[in-house]
């Protein structure tokens, strides 16, 4: 039987390979400039892109970080990470940090279903972490994603 997920857990960080690395837990959800994009067939426009591919990070997380431009976010196993440009505000509690619900968030997300066939969009633990790597476009991350790179 499959361990359930305690969406309370506390979070906290460790160091690795001298990068500052933060666990989270990801909140994912509809926007509406990301509603209004993804309805009118705007997906692969710079304006999904700097919509969409974007994590929101409690201020004093952000600091604590380091103030990134980017961070890169990796999945709870760590085989999946997308990045994504970093976005402080005051809205996200701490030790939270919340996508738009889009293909960078999906990239992240726990697949697991807990039999109600949506996966877990809201408090999946994620891990994130400062970088300069490039922010992809939807059709460049799916490419690397889907078909390999």
């Amino acid at each position: 039987m499959k361990e359930m997920l305690n969406i309370f857990a506390p979070v906290g960080s460790i160091r690795s390979c001298e990068m500052m690395v933060e666990e989270f837990l990801l909140n994912t959800g509809s926007t509406i400039d990301e509603g209004r994009l993804a309805k009118g067939g705007s997906k692969l426009t710079d304006d999904y892109t700097e919509e969409c591919a974007v994590c929101e990070i409690n201020s004093k997380d952000f600091a604590d970080l380091g103030s990134p431009e980017k961070v890169k976010v990796f999945s709870r196993d760590g085989k999946y990470s997308v990045v994504v440009y970093a976005v402080p505000v005051d809205s996200v509690i701490s030790g939270h940090i919340f996508m738009p619900r889009a293909i960078w968030a999906n990239v992240v997300v726990e697949p697991e279903t807990f039999s109600t066939g949506s996966p877990l969009y809201k408090g999946s633990p994620v891990k994130i972490e400062p970088t300069r790597e490039d922010v992809l476009g939807a059709e460049d991350l799916v490419y690397k994603m889907y078909i390999g790179s």
